[in-house]
Order: C-alpha cells, then structure tokens, then sequence
C-alpha cells in the first residue's frame, strides 16, 4: 500500500542502499587491514620485541599470543575474500562477529591488568566489527555467486 506522502517530491528521500554498501565496505577494508596488520605481528614476531612493543604478550603464555594472531589473520581474510569472490559471503559478516568477540574479551583482560588505555582501540574496533557484522547479515547481504 502506497501512501501520497511516500510519492510526494517533498517526503524525505531514504538512505541509499549504495551509501550503506559503501560504509560496511569501508568497515571491511579498515578492519581488515587493522586486524591483518596485527595479526601478522602476533604471529610472526618473536615474543621478546611483542613485549617490548605491547608488554601483555609477557604474560601469557606464547602460544596464546600466537593464537590470537591467527585468529586475527582469518578474521582479516574473512573481512574481505568471501565477500569479494561472492563465494559463502555470509562468511564475512561471521568473521566480523569473530573479530567483535576478540575485541570484547580484550576489555577485561586489559581492565584487570589496569591498562585501560588499551580500551581506545578495543572498544572502537569492536563496534566496527559489530557494525560490519550487522550490514553483512542483516542490513545489506552480499548476494552468494550464482
């Protein structure tokens, strides 16, 4: 059903669908190469300079550190491939989740290690990561290839 005011010239145009498309792409990229660049460090840096760069690798054990880099790699990857190739693109806002979930159990274990500067990145990449994951399952899907 068709109302005049929605027809009318004077009636608020909606948010295009491209602007939203634009954004979550924006997120996606940002996010990825954020995540990709930590990632990488977690992974292939030896502990000692990860200390020296971010203290808290020092107390965890090392492969905690190295687990966390890869999960921050697949997340990077999963940002973007799925999404670009079209193939299981409902990947990439499941990556998003995973990267939200990383970022959301980074707040305590800062908090309780009294670094709460480290919540300026955690809080606004997770909202991001939520964001993404929002625009990619709900608000604007990427179609799967046909």
């Amino acid at each position: 059903m068709t109302t005049l005011a929605s027809t009318s010239p004077l009636a608020p145009a909606p948010v295009s669908s491209k602007l939203w498309n634009g954004a979550f792409w924006g997120g996606q990229v940002l996010l990825a190469a954020m995540f990709g660049m930590a990632g990488l460090m977690k992974t292939t840096a030896p502990i000692q300079d990860l200390v020296a760069k971010l203290v808290w690798p020092g107390a965890v054990p090392e492969a905690l550190v190295r687990f966390i880099g890869v999960a921050e790699l697949t997340g990077a990857v999963g940002l973007l491939l799925p999404a670009l190739t079209r193939i299981q693109p409902r990947l990439t806002g499941l990556a998003a989740l995973g990267l939200m979930l990383v970022m959301t159990l980074a707040v305590p274990f800062h908090l309780s290690r009294g670094e709460a500067q480290a919540l300026a990145i955690n809080l606004p990449l997770g909202a991001l990561a939520l964001f993404v994951a929002w625009g990619r399952l709900k608000k604007s899907p990427i179609a799967p290839r046909a």
